[in-house]
């Protein structure tokens, strides 16, 4: 099978470092295969993604010099898609609605996971409401893990995990690259891939770019920020900067992706969290 890579950025703001550091190896996992990388806007939440700021993702990524193939895919654009395996779910008897709040799942005492997440307990399983949130039954294995999870939401909104595993099956994708802080999704992925007789791509889970306090990055990070970066540092500054940080290179250097896809190796890739001062001078200093 010809391998195919992604990248699936939420357009909820300007790209970070993190998540160009993302972009950066998912394409060239996918370019060292001699594959295609694609490019997916998850926008399937319409009160916070912007189609501004997924243009200036798409912007950020041609200035990057990360060229994708083929078409853009949006996801608030494929709802009756989704619909269709939903109704494969609903045919199997797998799902019913629920009408818990968060308020109610983090006030209950349903057990958690290590990290803190919660486990749903199945409080409405066999209430027989109907409306709310719409939840998938899932066998005891994954119930010790996450409980039945949301499929969709209760406004109406698409869960990711469904829209997700639907996309990346009809993509024919074959390698995902994401952080690591979403290798718990894995099995509820899994699960759903199964079901719909998809095959399920292989996860790489990446190391999380941190900042001084040992937090994953996000769009409060504003000094790491590409309007911030590109005001700053070239592309080539940028990619040979994370190569080196991500453990691609010995030493840090300028160069373009094109440039580092002869040195790409998973073995090399650091293994622990990186930390990086938030402060775009110190992060991209010499």
């Amino acid at each position: 099978m010809d391998r195919i890579g992604r990248f699936a950025p939420s357009p909820t703001g300007r790209m970070h470092l993190g998540n160009v550091m993302c972009a950066l190896l998912s394409w060239l996992d996918a370019k060292a295969g001699g594959g295609m990388w694609r490019l997916r806007i998850e926008d399937i939440d319409s009160q916070r993604c912007k189609r501004e700021y997924a243009l200036q993702i798409m912007d950020d990524l041609t200035w990057l010099g990360l060229e994708w193939d083929g078409e853009v895919v949006w996801q608030s654009q494929r709802g009756d898609i989704y619909e269709h395996y939903l109704g494969m779910l609903e045919e199997k008897g797998l799902t019913y609605f629920c009408g818990c709040s968060r308020a109610d799942l983090l006030s209950s005492s349903a057990p958690h996971e290590a990290d803190g997440r919660v486990v749903y307990a199945g409080t409405c399983r066999n209430k027989g409401l109907k409306e709310g949130a719409v939840r998938v039954r899932v066998p005891e294995g994954l119930q010790r893990h996450c409980g039945d999870f949301i499929v969709r939401r209760k406004d109406g909104a698409w869960a990711y995990q469904l829209a997700v595993v639907v996309d990346d099956g009809l993509m024919g994708v074959t390698d995902v690259v994401r952080g690591r802080d979403l290798l718990s999704s894995v099995p509820q992925q899994r699960f759903l891939f199964d079901l719909f007789g998809m095959e399920c791509p292989f996860f790489h889970h990446i190391p999380l770019l941190c900042n001084a306090e040992g937090q994953r990055l996000c769009k409060r990070d504003k000094g790491l920020d590409m309007e911030v970066l590109r005001e700053s540092f070239s592309a080539e500054e940028i990619i040979g900067r994370l190569g080196y940080l991500c453990g691609l290179t010995p030493e840090y250097m300028p160069m373009s992706a094109n440039k580092l896809l002869p040195l790409f190796d998973w073995g090399l890739i650091r293994g622990e969290s990186i930390l990086i001062d938030d402060d775009k001078s110190q992060a991209l200093s010499l």
